[in-house]
């Protein structure tokens, strides 16, 4: 069983930056793939970002993309969301994910572990 544990969220300004890290149990198949998604009141969690065991292939969601940046550390078994120019819409509880499949997925269903969540909030 992967324990997946989040940090960095918390209360931003409009324009503002956070760092988000998800620290991994275990460095196995199971986190080939990691990923964020973020779920915010009243709305379905959605995909925001992801990628490989390489780390040479990422996906992001429109809505962040080019402000938004995923990287990985294997050997810590850490994963990172570097969000610039935040804005109120970005204002969600994130959630850190790994697969054990080999290809991008940006799907919840895909996913095998989850974290309990950090929460972001961005004020205007």
């Amino acid at each position: 069983q992967v324990q997946l544990v989040e940090s960095g969220g918390g209360l931003v300004q409009a324009g503002g930056s956070l760092r988000l890290t998800c620290a991994a149990s275990e460095r196995t198949f199971t986190t080939n793939i990691m990923a964020w998604f973020r779920q915010a009141p009243g709305k379905e969690r959605e995909f925001v970002s992801a990628i490989t065991r390489s780390g040479l292939i990422t996906s992001y969601a429109g809505s962040v993309k080019g402000r938004f940046t995923i990287s990985r550390d294997n050997a810590k078994n850490t994963v990172f969301l570097q969000m610039n120019s935040l804005n109120p819409e970005d204002t969600a509880v994130y959630y850190c994910a790994t697969a054990r499949r080999i290809s991008m997925s940006t799907t919840t269903y895909d996913y095998d572990y989850w974290g309990q969540g950090t929460q972001v909030t961005v004020s205007s």
